[in-house]
């Protein structure tokens, strides 16, 4: 909408003061839009929303992966300890292998 009556104002920053109250929030929540709206389209530089999901997905697969990993090594010693105390010798192999 910014973009569209942008024309219409003495500057971008005009629009927005304008359109703002119309569509119920405040100048500088529509302008944050309009900056993402803006690096969605290429016409500013940094993240575009796409991007930031992607790494939110990331981030979080990350953190999923880890924390696996945290409970497969408390696993391997609490079966390591079992073992011992079993007179048993332990043969870790790779998950790929079994």
């Amino acid at each position: 909408m910014v973009f569209e009556h942008q024309g219409s104002y003495e500057t971008q920053a005009g629009a927005i003061a304008a359109i703002a109250p119309k569509i119920g929030c405040i100048p500088q929540t529509l302008r944050e839009w309009v900056k993402q709206a803006e690096r969605d389209s290429g016409m500013r530089d940094g993240v575009t929303t796409e991007e930031r999901d992607r790494i939110k997905a990331l981030e979080r697969e990350n953190r999923e992966l880890r924390q696996a990993n945290g409970i497969l090594r408390k696993g391997e010693i609490i079966f390591r300890h079992w073992s011992e105390d079993n007179g048993r010798t332990l043969i870790l192999r790779p998950l790929s292998c079994m």
